[in-house]
């Protein structure tokens, strides 16, 4: 389904759409701004090609783009633009630009398989497994919100959230000395609980048969899309010189998330759900799992979980449920294959959810569905916008914040890692998850530093560590930076312009609404230094660049200033240049 000022059916709209409001959002475009009745013009000229549009900006900086008005200069005249257009307008180096150029047509691809092979439903009522799978509107910012550069159409049909398909998990034996495990219980207890006796005792008996020295082999699932892209690569060495066995489908069966990579358990809902690792490009990243986070996972949920519990104003207020990751296993955790071969198992929000409550993911909350109208629609009609936006706000943003400034615990919350427990729509909750490696701290601006896990024993690889290379920081802005990106930027901002779109919401008095709630709660808790340290309500702020990062080595410096939208709660905030610029 579509977002808002998008078209179903239409992805290279939305793509196109996408890509010129990251390369004005992200200053990759040396464009100016006029204004056009109660809109923007924006213009700009890269590699001779010369682009403009119609749009505005909204909250914290974020460019909205109408897609139809995009056009391109050809000769004395204007014609529609096109995608090559815009990627030809791109200052950017041409191999960065021809690699972007692929994940824009894979997106597109894929997009267009979707639209013809998958049959249109309402999603609103859907269970939240189904739901999370069935929103296949990807990344609401990036441009490549579909590449997954690796699957081939076939692979898409198969393991594609979109699709729905159900398939079992691919089994090694791997010998003990190139594993590395964090289980809840021993070994055996742990699998036999986790499989069921059955499939244990086939996974059992498949390694017996392996030979006598395989016996003493760890268990060790696959994704069956990872076994097959691992072919030739450094597990053929172990498979040769028997270090690894493998032993085959087997087990429950499951369906991927929107992730594609985290699994629901399709036969027991009610189990856990997996994270396996696939060598796989979607948006940014490769879609492996950082080793060094396996194995600390259950110590980051099990910390998380003590803080909230601890504090009663979790209980309170601010209900929110911590969907443990418990247990991880990772092979080769320092070689060639180092986080390519590993799991994490984590909670399945139903065990979180008592009688009377649905979960949905938050970002479906930014959704419109395809009768036309928001996926929150039917709520809003039954309790009323300025209601309803209320209690949201109260359930989502105050938790998380709680915990930034309360506690000194910054979490990567975008909208795939948070899920809204509701009552017939009304707000009652929020459950996280995916945090093993996106949680973020200053030691000395901890509540309780005597509490956090012993990171130097969980990994060799945090000895030698500098700050701000895993979880631990030398700046509590960058706590506050964490927050603010993933939280607002790129996430409630959608929600925002949604209910901008649909409903008429004023996003300046909404945000300003936020941050006046957010000093409040500061002022009632005693928080209010804390707070001015994360730098909330500065007047500028620095967020990710989600393009740029597609376009720049490895290890690259990707962030760039916007304005801050909370800082109008405070009294005589200056503005941020660019915001003051685009007015």
């Amino acid at each position: 389904m579509p977002l808002p000022r998008d078209v179903q059916g239409n992805a290279g709209r939305s793509v196109m759409r996408r890509l010129a409001e990251a390369m004005i959002f992200e200053g990759l475009a040396d464009y100016s701004a006029a204004p056009a009745g109660a809109s923007c013009r924006f213009s700009w000229r890269g590699n001779g090609v010369e682009i403009r549009c119609v749009g505005f900006v909204g909250a914290f900086g974020r460019v909205r783009i109408e897609p139809a008005t995009l056009q391109c200069r050809r000769g004395d005249a204007w014609d529609f633009a096109t995608l090559d257009d815009v990627v030809a307008s791109l200052e950017a180096d041409r191999e960065w630009r021809t690699q972007l150029a692929l994940e824009l047509d894979r997106t597109l691809v894929l997009a267009a398989w979707n639209d013809a092979n998958l049959t249109r439903r309402q999603r609103r009522h859907l269970p939240h497994a189904q739901l999370d799978s069935a929103l296949d509107e990807g990344h609401p910012y990036h441009p490549c919100f579909k590449a997954r550069t690796g699957f081939d159409l076939d692979d898409h049909a198969a393991y594609g959230p979109e699709a729905g398909n159900i398939f079992q998990l691919a089994w090694l034996a791997v010998a003990p000395e190139r594993l590395h495990s964090a289980f809840p219980a021993g070994e055996r207890t742990f699998w036999e609980q986790e499989l069921g006796p059955e499939t244990f005792a086939l996974l059992d008996e498949r390694r017996a048969a392996c030979g006598d020295a395989a016996k003493r082999f760890g268990l060790m699932p696959l994704h069956p899309w990872q076994w097959k892209a691992l072919q030739g690569s450094e597990l053929s060495v172990w498979l040769a010189e028997g270090s690894a066995f493998f032993l085959g489908l087997a087990g429950d069966r499951y369906a991927a998330s929107q992730s594609v990579r985290t699994l629901f358990n399709s036969d027991h809902p009610e189990r856990a759900n997996v994270k396996l690792p696939m060598n796989l490009i979607n948006s940014s990243a490769m879609r492996i799992i950082e080793p060094h986070s396996v194995c600390s996972a259950p110590s980051v949920s099990s910390w998380l979980k003590d803080a909230i519990a601890a504090d009663p104003v979790f209980a309170e207020r601010f209900p929110l449920k911590i969907l443990g990751e418990y247990a991880g296993t990772i092979a080769g955790r320092d070689g060639p294959l180092a986080g390519q071969i590993a799991a994490i198992w984590r909670e399945d929000v139903s065990m979180h959810l008592s009688p009377g409550e649905a979960a949905v993911p938050l970002n479906a909350l930014m959704m419109i569905e395809s009768d036309g109208h928001p996926f929150v629609a039917e709520w809003i009609d039954r309790y009323g916008l300025e209601q309803w936006v209320n209690r949201l706000i109260n359930m989502v943003v105050m938790p998380i914040y709680h915990l930034l400034a309360g506690h000194g615990i910054a979490t990567e919350c975008h909208g795939q890692n948070l899920i809204l427990i509701h009552r017939d729509g009304w707000p009652v909750g929020l459950a996280m998850r995916d945090f093993h490696d996106s949680v973020e701290y200053v030691p000395d601006f901890l509540r309780d530093p005597e509490k956090v896990p012993d990171f130097l024993a969980l990994s060799p690889a945090y000895r030698a560590a500098a700050p701000n290379e895993f979880y631990w920081m030398e700046s509590v802005e960058l706590l506050g930076e964490l927050v603010l990106d993933s939280l607002f930027v790129y996430n409630l901002a959608e929600i925002s312009h949604l209910l901008h779109c649909c409903y008429g919401l004023d996003e300046t008095s909404f945000w300003a609404g936020i941050g006046r709630r957010l000093a409040a709660h500061g002022e009632a808790f005693g928080l209010s230094d804390r707070m001015a340290a994360l730098g909330l309500f500065k007047p500028c702020i620095r967020t990710e660049s989600l393009l740029r990062r597609k376009l720049m080595p490895p290890g690259a410096e990707c962030a760039h200033e916007i304005p801050n939208s909370l800082a109008s709660a405070v009294k005589g905030a200056e503005r941020c240049d660019m915001q003051a610029a685009m007015a």
